[in-house]
């Protein structure tokens, strides 16, 4: 079986073909005329490319670090094109723009290096979509775990087009809150993120997590990538207040941790662990709530 380290030059290796896959199509490939869809066939053709190294390793793992690895490249990839179209939207905005993502994007991808245990493990969730797809598991494989999730990401990506290629409005309050929330969302996933890997490190058999920010919410760390999520799209809307759409993407990455990813996690931590249930009853499944009003609310109801 690989190890850590080999396992993470294997999966780097992919990222490498699959990246230059995709800016060979978006720099010399064929030109659709529409920037964000060039941009969107280079993520799909990029994608493939770590689907097939998924199959041929079994291990569809290989794609986790793709949300992260891949927005700061697209977004300067719009960059470069839409200045050599004489379309670029302002310096400023866009360099304020990356920089919060490629921050973001550095501290998820860090996160999941320190996580990744090598590639004789997958996540857990993986291999249940392909059992409860039956025979069309090479489908569910395709779909649910490799382009639904890049197709997710894209469309909360579409603010940064508009910030790409839009550069009439001068930067101005509206940017300067979608650094602070997204600063603040960063921050928020650290330090989530951090108190998980302790407890992890720390916790006793059947123990739940119900301290620091998981006492306030059941998953702080989606909350952080939702504000995120939140902060790309006011840039979007600081570039163009028209471009209300900019929020549809950050409404799909809500639907998608209420209506898939924490169902999964919650079920699974109920099966291992009955006394999560209590943490259900009492701490607020995303949006948080003091731990002291939880307790006054419980103590009034008996």
């Amino acid at each position: 079986m690989a190890n850590k380290p080999s396992s993470l030059l294997r999966v780097a290796l992919v990222y490498v073909v699959a990246i230059t896959v995709g800016a060979a199509w978006f720099f010399a490939g064929p030109d659709t005329r529409w920037l964000w869809l060039d941009g969107l066939i280079a993520d799909v053709l990029a994608t493939l490319v770590i689907f097939a190294a998924s199959r041929l390793h079994r291990n569809s793992s290989f794609y986790d670090a793709y949300w992260s690895v891949l927005p700061p490249l697209l977004v300067a990839a719009w960059w470069v094109e839409a200045d050599r179209a004489d379309v670029a939207g302002d310096p400023l905005r866009l360099g304020l723009l990356l920089g919060v993502v490629g921050l973001w994007a550095v501290r998820l991808t860090a996160n999941w290096i320190y996580a990744f245990p090598g590639l004789h493990h997958e996540d857990w969730r993986y291999a249940l979509l392909r059992e409860r797809a039956g025979r069309f598991g090479f489908l569910a494989d395709l779909f649910a775990i490799h382009l639904v999730p890049t197709l997710q990401v894209f469309l909360a990506l579409l603010p940064a087009y508009v910030v790409a290629t839009r550069g009439d409005r001068a930067v101005g309050w509206l940017d300067v809150l979608a650094v602070v929330v997204g600063l603040g969302a960063i921050l928020l996933e650290t330090v989530a993120d951090a108190q998980m890997h302790r407890f992890v490190r720390d916790r006793r058999p059947g123990e739940v997590m119900e301290r620091g920010l998981w006492a306030w919410s059941r998953h702080p760390n989606y909350l952080g990538e939702l504000g995120f999520w939140a902060g790309v799209a006011l840039f979007g809307l600081a570039a163009d207040p028209s471009a209300w759409w900019a929020l549809v993407g950050v409404a799909g990455m809500l639907a998608m941790f209420y209506g898939a990813s924490i169902p999964m996690m919650e079920r699974r931590s109920l099966e291992r662990r009955p006394a999560y249930q209590d943490v259900v009853d009492r701490v607020p499944r995303l949006f948080p709530r003091p731990p002291g009003r939880t307790r006054a609310r419980e103590a009034a109801a008996r």
